[in-house]
């Protein structure tokens, strides 16, 4: 079985050079730490923290008032940049899974905007506590700029609560089955497989089937200085929970390439160890 001895040299060097890592990977069915570098440390995580809104989502989709087929609406003030297509189609609403499933796909910032106006960044945080974790949160809305006033991230995380979070999706209890089955669903989904999972060599745009035996459910948080990543890869020999996020200076393109590669090197001990 792996050491993943790659994976630790190369966070070692990203660390000498200043980036701050933080990683863990546990084996799905035993719980075995299998790596881990300080991942008691609270990191900004970006996008990962929408996690954490598709679990409040998916939890009230019962209810008849806020069903899966709710039409929301998109305002001026939810409009934002970056990652996300809603932002270029005419559609000006789309049903409440049709939002999430676009959070889960493509990091949708507009969707993740609309969705947390519907159910309240409180609902989210409360919800969040209930789950027992502390050191993972939803801080606030996507925006373009944060300013003085806004919170400092959109989110932020611990790897080592973020592993348990995942192998407690794969495992059906958060909230409850239906819950956690349809975070996956819309997790499943996802097409960015530039960091971590660029390792496993899987169809970004079409790998909820499987293939070569591997099945992925992960979601990815990019920002300025900022590389994350959480998943639960399954293989014909075991599975993974894992998650690694990078704190850099962005002012040079080859240290933000070396922490790429730095996620890869970890992707790489990841496969070998399932696959």
């Amino acid at each position: 079985m792996p050491n993943f001895g790659r994976g630790f040299q190369a966070l070692g060097t990203l660390a000498v050079d200043g980036v701050q890592v933080s990683a863990r990977a546990t084996d799905l069915a035993t719980g075995k730490v299998l790596f881990s570098v300080d991942d008691h440390v609270v990191m900004p995580t970006a996008g990962i923290g929408t996690v954490l809104l598709l679990i409040e989502v998916a939890a009230r989709l019962p209810n008849a008032e806020f069903g899966a087929l709710t039409i929301l609406d998109r305002t001026p003030a939810d409009s934002v940049g970056g990652s996300g297509v809603w932002q270029h189609l005419q559609a000006p609403s789309l049903p409440v899974a049709d939002l999430a499933a676009l959070v889960g796909g493509v990091g949708d910032n507009l969707a993740a905007n609309v969705l947390l106006r519907a159910v309240g960044l409180a609902a989210v945080q409360s919800r969040t506590e209930q789950l027992g974790i502390s050191h993972t949160a939803l801080l606030d809305l996507v925006r373009d700029e944060r300013g003085p006033d806004h919170a400092p991230q959109l989110s932020v995380g611990s790897a080592q609560e973020l592993t348990g979070l995942f192998t407690s999706l794969a495992r059906g209890e958060v909230v409850d089955a239906a819950t956690s089955e349809r975070v996956i669903g819309w997790l499943s989904l996802g097409a960015d497989l530039s960091l971590v999972a660029s390792a496993f060599g899987l169809d970004p745009f079409a790998h909820r089937g499987g293939d070569h035996g591997l099945l992925l459910v992960n979601k990815t948080g990019t920002g300025p200085g900022i590389r994350s990543e959480a998943g639960v890869l399954r293989g014909p020999r075991a599975g993974v929970a894992y998650a690694v996020s990078m704190s850099f200076a962005d002012t040079r393109l080859p240290l933000r390439l070396a922490v790429l590669d730095g996620m890869r090197a970890v992707g790489l001990d990841l496969l070998e160890y399932v696959h």
